[in-house]
């Protein structure tokens, strides 16, 4: 089969139905599956052979899309979830314990840090803060930690981390690196494996939709890293409740992800639905194009903003005199992506007043979308936290968040001119 992404988006994973013979991958909008016999279900339980046993755990349509999205991340396998936090939370959950730690550097999406600041230490995981270089993370790494995990480019203030040298730093001390790669649409602008991440998650709902209407998560395991590692006893040692199963002995280096679908899956029951399943597939076919369009229009926009008497500052990593351009090159080399960060003259409130009077571009918190967007995160996505919190992880007063869409770019342009115009009118009221 031909090996190109293009393509890959279009047809990895798919066998035609042989009943029906249908092109489109058909939604098996079925909660449970027969068995053959009384031995075949046996087998099935006991992790003995691969088989559908309820829709909990796999489904012929999910399936498509879990083999596609490994194909696209040039992964070996993967699991399709309910939602991107979901993704993060249960990897986490499969490497690490009570009384056992990660470590994050402190960029990441807001969701991911109530989880690690909040939810993994009320479950008795705790977890390491270090700053985004491979010297403070090596720095931070000890006996009870579990993984290392990283956004391919993190927020709120998009930076690129060196993922290479990140993983020489987790394997040297036995070590699984995880990079969620939302912000790589899919592996089309970002693939972490090609440069030594063991596993891959998404938040689907962004760029793989495409269209802000479905929920999804994504779980991509390399099939690379050695889990006989004493640290990882849960996939090493025999496990109760799967007839003493050592997950490790059976599924090899795929010892994580099985774990993950027969036993954190299936016991959290945060399974994706089967219609999101076929409408995260339906965007995958259109990723590459649409992932083109939008990040042109990014760069263009970028440009003009930066020259706009407006605006005092432009945040977006495809900018040549960004201080992570170079890293973005490296590890997004078919673009920077299509988030912009900039601030405002007039703080909070012209921040504020500027997102209230879009007419074209939505207000709302998510990116990804065939729709622009744009939100103030100061007071919206960040406001929970305190001031010193925010300005901690990079959030300022100023500071507006974009997705640029796939509209025109004149039009996106004018209607920021337009709300623009409309603060200054207010300010001199």
């Amino acid at each position: 089969m031909a090996s190109r992404f293009e393509t890959l988006q279009i047809h990895a994973g798919q066998q035609t139905d042989p009943v029906t013979k249908s092109r489109a991958v058909p939604i098996y909008q079925t909660a449970y599956f027969n068995f053959d016999d009384s031995a075949h279900a046996a087998r099935c339980y006991g992790l003995e052979e691969d088989g559908h046993i309820g829709t909990r755990t796999s489904n012929p349509t999910a399936d498509v899309l879990e083999k596609r999205m490994a194909a696209l991340e040039g992964g070996l396998a993967a699991v399709a979830v309910a939602s991107g936090q979901s993704a993060v939370f249960m990897t986490m959950l499969c490497l690490a314990g009570r009384g056992e730690s990660i470590i994050s550097t402190a960029n990441m999406y807001h969701g991911a840090y109530n989880q690690f600041s909040f939810l993994l230490p009320d479950l008795g995981i705790s977890v390491d803060i270090a700053q985004e270089n491979p010297e403070s993370i090596e720095a931070a790494v000890n006996e009870t930690t579990r993984a290392i995990y990283l956004e391919s480019m993190g927020h709120p203030r998009m930076n690129v981390p060196d993922i290479e040298a990140i993983a020489q730093v987790a394997h040297r001390h036995g070590i699984p690196l995880v990079v969620d790669n939302t912000a790589g649409a899919g592996g089309y602008w970002c693939q972490p494996i090609l440069h030594g991440a063991d596993i891959v998650t998404h938040s689907a709902s962004k760029w793989i939709c495409g269209h802000g209407t479905s929920v999804g998560g994504v779980v991509i395991d390399s099939g690379r890293f050695d889990w006989r590692s004493p640290r990882f006893t849960k996939l090493n040692q025999p496990k109760p409740g799967f007839h003493n199963i050592n997950f490790h002995e059976s599924y090899g280096k795929l010892a994580f992800v099985n774990r993950f679908r027969h036993q954190i899956l299936r016991d959290s029951g945060a399974c994706l639905s089967l219609y999101n399943s076929r409408d995260l597939l339906i965007g995958l076919e259109t990723l590459s194009l649409r992932c083109e369009r939008h990040t042109r229009n990014a760069t263009e926009l970028a440009v003009w903003l930066r020259g706009h008497p407006s605006i005092s500052w432009v945040d977006y990593p495809g900018l040549e005199d960004h201080p992570k351009y170079l890293a973005a090159t490296k590890y997004f080399p078919r673009g920077a992506g299509a988030v912009i960060l900039f601030g405002v003259r007039g703080g909070a409130v012209v921040g504020e007043s500027l997102v209230d009077g879009f007419k074209l571009i939505t207000h709302m918190a998510s990116f990804g979308d065939a729709k622009s967007a744009a939100t103030h995160p100061w007071s919206s996505t960040h406001k929970p936290m305190y001031p010193k919190e925010k300005t901690d992880l990079g959030v300022t007063e100023d500071m507006v968040r974009m997705s640029v869409g796939l509209e025109h770019i004149e039009d996106i342009k004018q209607d920021i001119q337009q709300s623009l115009d409309a603060c200054s009118t207010g300010s001199k009221k």
